[in-house]
């Protein structure tokens, strides 16, 4: 990326590092990014999950909505999405407003999941509190069971969730600490607006 002249729109420029992180990094689960949402008292909460889409519209993510995480997000739609690859010295910050993905977007990728995680989607009563390793097993047989030979449908507690951005930076790591670092932000008349950040 030429930071001195930054293309006007940050949507390929993540492309192409995403694609750079998959083709260059040792590590697995490149596309793993930390989000981080805000509960109804204003505290935050960060954790780790992954990009299972991303285009113009934004990055799109899959979770349970009755999760700790879903229930913030139906409270308050803003987040913040963290992608860090160490070996590349690089990472990509976005802050938007999450909104749900359409039903048949969320259905074509449910459907291609493993089978066992299609299972797993309807058995785990996600951040609940109560889990047992036995109740676990029970509740994946239960659920086994019930599709026995036909396709899983969906839980309708399962969305997806598309990352609306209205600011993204790219940090490149420089020696002793001269970093390179440009934002992007939606303007009023919604369009991207670039600046240089020092480091």
């Amino acid at each position: 990326m030429d930071f001195e002249t930054p293309p006007t729109d940050p949507m390929p420029q993540c492309q192409l590092w995403f694609d750079e992180a998959r083709q260059k990094c040792t590590v697995p689960n490149t596309h793993a990014m930390a989000l981080s949402t805000v509960d109804a008292q204003g505290r935050p909460s960060c954790r780790m999950v992954l990009l299972k889409g991303f285009d113009a519209r934004g990055p799109v993510f899959y979770t349970n909505s009755e999760s700790r995480k879903g229930d913030e997000l139906a409270g308050n739609p803003n987040v913040s999405l963290l992608f860090f690859w160490d070996e590349l010295e690089r990472q990509i910050r976005i802050e938007g407003l999450v909104e749900l993905v359409s039903a048949d977007e969320a259905d074509a990728y449910f459907a291609s999941r493993p089978r066992g995680s299609q299972i797993g989607a309807w058995a785990s009563d996600q951040s609940r509190a109560g889990a047992t390793a036995a109740g676990m097993k029970e509740r994946v047989a239960a659920f086994e069971s019930q599709f026995d030979g036909q396709e899983v449908p969906r839980p309708p507690h399962w969305l997806g969730y598309r990352v609306v951005p209205r600011s993204i930076e790219f940090w490149q790591g420089g020696a002793y600490r001269l970093h390179q670092r440009v934002v992007y932000e939606v303007d009023e008349r919604g369009e991207w607006k670039t600046q240089r950040l020092w480091p």
